[in-house]
């Protein structure tokens, strides 16, 4: 971290668009019309530069300046790409009701995930209706090379993306059935497509079993991806074939409900 506990610029920032983003990031924190001498407290950034930030950020709507008090605040296009944010999360609208009716009959965990910034990020949950729980959060992240939802993400890059993710992220052992070479990943992803579903086999945690369906948008990218996970003792045999086929089903018709159209 910089001065003043903001990043460390990177060689490729433009430091006029970091520094406009961090100045938005402490509006965003304050929640309240604040000043320009507040500001440059805060950054320690020269009121000239505050100034020249917060006029071009009013001008192109981003921000808002009180006729009274002369204060700035948060501006209205952020409501307006906020709304154009949420619209692309429709997904967890449709999906909920699926996982709900598969957990209702498996009893299982339901998830909804997408890959952000080479991670698992969760979208949805349902919890188990077991008595012993498997801890996860919407919000949470995970790695991609060890999660059913992961693997089922990254069966449908190609190599080089692959690759770049795994190479980027790293292949961390936590348990010793965790894949940790990026050729027997690429072998585990060949398996998948041809499977079409993608399997955790106790290889975050001992004792876990994850099982994850690749969703598709519009565009056939397999953007999202839905899992039922449990207790290995609990995903075995005839409820183990019950389990991927729902999955199938709901990721299929979740990826019809989102625009995805296969290609005959």
């Amino acid at each position: 971290m910089g001065e003043s506990g903001q990043p460390k610029a990177k060689l490729s920032h433009v430091q006029s668009v970091a520094r406009a983003l961090t100045l938005l990031d402490i509006m965003a924190e304050v929640k309240r019309d604040i000043s320009v001498t507040e500001l440059s407290k805060r950054l320690g950034w020269p009121k000239s530069t505050i100034h020249g930030l917060l006029s071009t950020l009013r001008d192109y709507h981003y921000l808002a300046q009180s006729s009274a008090t002369g204060l700035y605040r948060l501006g209205v296009r952020f409501f307006e790409i906020g709304n154009i944010v949420a619209s692309l999360w429709d997904v967890r609208a449709v999906a909920l009701p699926y996982m709900r009716g598969i957990n209702a009959q498996l009893g299982e965990m339901l998830q909804l995930a997408t890959e952000e910034d080479g991670e698992v990020l969760y979208l949805e949950k349902v919890d188990s209706t077991q008595m012993i729980r498997v801890v996860s959060e919407v919000g949470g992240r995970q790695p991609m090379h060890c999660t059913g939802l992961g693997k089922a993400l990254l069966a449908y890059k190609s190599y080089a993306e692959v690759r770049s993710v795994l190479s980027a992220k790293g292949m961390p052992r936590f348990t010793k059935r965790t894949i940790t070479t990026i050729p027997e990943m690429e072998q585990e992803l060949a398996k998948i497509r041809k499977q079409g579903y993608a399997m955790d086999d106790r290889e975050v945690m001992d004792g876990l079993r994850c099982v994850a369906v690749p969703i598709f948008d519009k565009d056939s990218n397999a953007r999202y991806a839905v899992s039922v996970s449990g207790l290995y003792g609990n995903l075995l045999g005839d409820k183990l074939n019950q389990t991927v086929v729902m999955l199938k089903q709901a990721a299929e018709d979740i990826s019809y409900a989102i625009g995805f159209r296969r290609k005959e």
